[in-house]
């Protein structure tokens, strides 16, 4: 990581966690939430997420502040707790970053905008806003249109696998169903069978690999789910021991040993994200603000878990990769 994104983590280091600015200047300077799971502060997206916003004129510790709340654990209570803290320190807005935050804001506050940046939810399907265009009420933000991706995903498959019957998919059971059941209705359409193999955790990884190898899967595609990412090594490794040929959604999956990703660029997800988040502070209503679906997607290949087994790659495939692992 360069030296001015390692600032930029200090900066919001000491910002959130030793207040730097006077009172009489925090009473003015408007005030954010940030609610997250997993490593904090991510060295991934967290320095694009602050350069989005010292591109649109906010710098932390001197005209904003965030009060950040996140936890390793995608835990429904604890994110009803961090949202309801949120809520008394009265922030000016909630960045809710995953559906398990998105889900935990939503009893805390009715009227506090949220800003969401959801892959995994349908947000109309779920109830949280009545259109894209005019979502209506307090929470506006990215969402995933996964209908589109796993199409795209079980496309890959079908490609490096011209015979391909049956595709396993592995799911977080915690989460929304509509967009497994829209996925299982796009896998039906390309003549492929489809088998959920439903955990809600990593210690469930194992019984489920070995599931879609008694059922014969002929491949394995991984649901995004905040726990999925932070366990892609042991669910790279399980695929491969399983010989079963893996696409997942982020780059790190392959890095790790998976066999494809597809997904969305997150990084850009995080500087997108700022956008709702000046038009909130200047004034704009949430419920005003159109839902958008990623627009920058991101392809790797991992060629030597392809040798290993035994799967060639069609060049339709790698020429379409941003990343290919040798």
């Amino acid at each position: 990581m360069s030296p001015g994104r390692l600032s930029l983590i200090a900066t919001l280091a000491l910002s959130v966690f030793t207040a730097p600015l006077a009172a009489e200047a925090q009473a003015t300077t408007p005030k954010i939430g940030y609610l997250t799971s997993g490593e904090w502060p991510d060295e991934t997206t967290l320095p694009l997420f602050l350069e989005g916003l010292q591109e649109r004129g906010y710098v932390i510790g001197q005209n904003l502040v965030i009060e950040c709340r996140h936890t390793e654990e995608a835990s429904a209570e604890r994110f009803r707790q961090f949202a309801a803290e949120l809520v008394r320190l009265n922030v000016a807005l909630i960045f809710a970053v995953s559906s398990a935050a998105v889900r935990g804001v939503r009893p805390a506050s009715r009227t506090i905008p949220v800003v969401a940046l959801d892959l995994e939810s349908d947000p109309i399907g779920s109830g949280l806003a009545i259109s894209l265009g005019r979502p209506g009420g307090n929470i506006t933000g990215i969402f995933l249109d996964a209908d589109q991706m796993n199409g795209k995903r079980l496309q890959m498959l079908r490609e490096l696998l011209p015979r391909l019957s049956r595709v396993a998919t592995l799911w977080d059971a915690s989460l929304d169903p509509t967009l497994l059941k829209a996925t299982e209705t796009i896998a039906r359409s390309f003549g492929v069978r489809f088998q959920v193999l439903s955990v809600r955790g990593p210690k469930e990884f194992a019984g489920a690999f070995a599931a879609a190898r008694r059922e014969r899967a002929d491949a394995v595609l991984i649901m995004e789910g905040p726990f999925m990412s932070a366990n892609t090594k042991q669910i790279a490794d399980l695929a491969f021991q399983s010989r079963l040929p893996s696409i997942g959604i982020f780059p790190t999956f392959v890095k790790q040993g998976g066999l494809m990703s597809y997904g969305p660029n997150v990084g850009h997800l995080f500087k997108q994200a700022t956008s709702y988040i000046e038009r909130i502070l200047k004034g704009a209503r949430p419920g005003d603000l159109p839902i958008e679906r990623p627009t920058h997607f991101y392809t790797a290949v991992n060629l030597k878990t392809a040798r290993a087994l035994g799967v060639t790659v069609p060049s339709s495939l790698l020429v379409q990769a941003d990343q290919v692992i040798e």
